[in-house]
């Protein structure tokens, strides 16, 4: 063990820690100790995000007393009535999520800045609306999204309620640095803590509904089948979809129940097949027309749709955001001065459809923050906030929300699926239209799982050899453009511009068609993301060619040492 690690251990080691992170701190060998003291858990793109346990590079109480004395520091700095306005704090299902969210209530209050905590575990984009009602400073969200049970997560938020973009998460960050003595992070002061939830619960509620789009829905007419996968969307979806009019929702009694261990899951997260399995059982006893899943902080939906084989399709985010969109420009009210946002790795159908349809695409980093970065930019401008999503399964439809919303995707969706049934249109047929209508688009992505600091280094390497190979061809197809958003670098076959959006660690390269490939380590999991998007002539051609690409790029990887 190096010399800075083994600092680190014997501070632990000599410091008032929580008792049984001193019992796991005794216990362990040299390797994990290197493994949870060996680096600083660091701001990703959602925040810090870990598994849960001593040391450093973990997430635990004293971590996050740290990390709240950062933006405590950061957010009097920023606003002089930091203390009056005060922080709004939420947390989720997870493992010490109640006691992390107490820890950071307790740092803030006793430095003199008022708080408000949810009574108990609320959705990340009631957080986010919260923020904005209250008026407040900024937020905490106590959540690991959709990871698997060992980890939890720390969220912060501005005034606007959006997650910080990275130069204000850098400020914070140094302010976190700053912090000397993490073992001593309360003040002497008593400011108050206020308890919330109906009087903000129902607010959020009330401005759920007001996203729909054609008070003539039927709504009678479906049947729907949610699950929150154990997570805060038990909180209020079955109210919302019952308050707005739909009677026939099933909800999955077993994953009704708040439980950090996700016991009846592999995985809550609504990209995997296997996260519908109990919503699929329902399904098939009740004959739901849609099957809705949202993660365990309820920011993100997915779906699977019945098809005309009566089998249910899991869609991908992207399908389900090229549905809800392309229904939004059919029926709500707009011009070319409404905004459609989503990012440089999500489907390119989302242009072909704003081209058409007379509406202004812009593209963001990945990240949902960036999307709340850009409803704040048009506050105040004859620029209009029209849809913003993602391909990760995130969606927004109006801005009171700041960040990924399944309360607004869910409600929206129930009404596209009500729709379309009235004309005899599964959601699948709906996507099958689409494609007839834009093309064939077809995205793929290949996670690559390399945990611990190792795991890190290894998610270097493949990036810097993918950055030094100058591909000029994969799969047989021309890549004619190299986006390198870490140095703010294009090149067009051999011309060199500037990238403006904000310096990131991401690869793309376009092919001579439009489709595309990037490569990004993700910012919630130590796995590295390989994006594959490609319009084909049918669903046969453009799946054959994301097999290629995907099996050319692993051996790329597979040969980096």
């Amino acid at each position: 063990m190096n010399q800075d690690v083994l600092k680190k251990v014997e501070l632990w080691k000599n410091s008032p820690i929580d008792k049984n992170l001193r019992e796991e701190l005794l216990s362990m060998d040299e390797n994990a100790l290197m493994d949870a003291f060996g680096d600083d858990i660091s701001f990703g793109t959602a925040g810090l995000r870990g598994i849960i346990g001593v040391g450093t590079n973990r997430m635990n109480v004293h971590i996050v007393e740290k990390t709240t004395l950062g933006f405590y520091n950061y957010m009097v700095k920023k606003y002089p009535d930091a203390h009056e306005r005060g922080v709004v704090i939420a947390y989720d299902c997870r493992r010490m999520s109640k006691e992390f969210s107490l820890a950071a209530s307790k740092v803030l209050t006793t430095h003199g800045m008022k708080v408000y905590l949810f009574s108990s575990l609320r959705p990340t984009p009631e957080l986010s609306f919260a923020v904005r009602y209250l008026k407040c400073a900024g937020g905490i969200m106590i959540t690991a999204s959709h990871n698997p049970p060992q980890y939890n997560g720390y969220k912060v938020y501005d005034d606007k309620g959006c997650q910080l973009i990275p130069e204000l998460a850098d400020l914070v960050t140094k302010e976190v640095n700053n912090v000397k003595d993490m073992f001593n992070t309360l003040g002497n002061k008593d400011a108050e803590l206020k308890i919330i939830d109906k009087e903000v619960d129902d607010e959020y509620i009330k401005m759920v509904k007001t996203i729909e789009v054609r008070k003539d829905t039927k709504k009678d007419n479906i049947k729907v089948v949610y699950t929150p996968l154990h997570g805060t969307g038990c909180t209020h979806m079955v109210r919302l979809l019952n308050e707005a009019g739909y009677p026939h929702i099933y909800p999955v009694s077993e994953q009704m129940i708040p439980d950090g261990e996700f016991s009846t899951l592999r995985s809550p997260n609504p990209e995997e097949s296997s996260a519908f399995e109990y919503a699929l059982t329902l399904g098939k006893l009740v004959d739901a027309d849609i099957l809705i899943a949202t993660d365990p902080d309820a920011d993100r939906m997915g779906i699977a749709a019945l098809n005309d084989n009566h089998e249910y399709v899991l869609l991908t985010g992207n399908q389900t955001g090229a549905i809800l969109l392309n229904y939004l420009a059919l029926n709500k009210e707009h011009d070319k001065s409404s905004y459609v946002f989503n990012t440089i790795v999500t489907s390119n159908i989302a242009k072909a459809i704003c081209d058409k349809q007379n509406l202004t695409l812009v593209q963001t980093l990945t990240g949902f923050k960036y999307i709340g970065e850009q409803a704040e930019l048009l506050e105040g401008t004859n620029k209009k906030f029209f849809f913003g999503y993602e391909e990760s399964y995130g969606c927004v439809v109006a801005p009171f929300v700041r960040d990924k919303d399944s309360f607004q995707a869910t409600l929206l969706l129930c009404e596209v699926a009500s729709y379309y049934k009235e004309q005899g249109k599964t959601l699948v047929n709906v996507l099958d239209e689409i494609y007839k209508e834009y093309g064939y688009y077809l995205e793929g992505v290949q996670n690559i799982s390399l945990t611990g600091l190792e795991g890190a280094k290894k998610i270097k390497r493949i990036m810097d050899t993918f950055a030094n190979l100058n591909l000029k061809k994969v799969a047989g197809k021309d890549i004619v453009t190299f986006e390198n958003y870490e140095l703010s670098k294009s090149i067009t076959n051999g011309k060199e511009s500037l990238i403006t959006l904000p310096k990131a660690s991401v690869l793309r390269y376009i092919f001579d068609d439009g489709g595309y490939f990037a490569l990004r380590p993700s910012g919630t999991e130590p796995k590295l993301k390989i994006y594959i998007a490609i319009v084909g002539k049918d669903k046969e051609d453009a799946q054959s060619f994301i097999e290629k690409v995907k099996e050319e790029l692993m051996d790329i990887v597979n040969n980096v040492k």
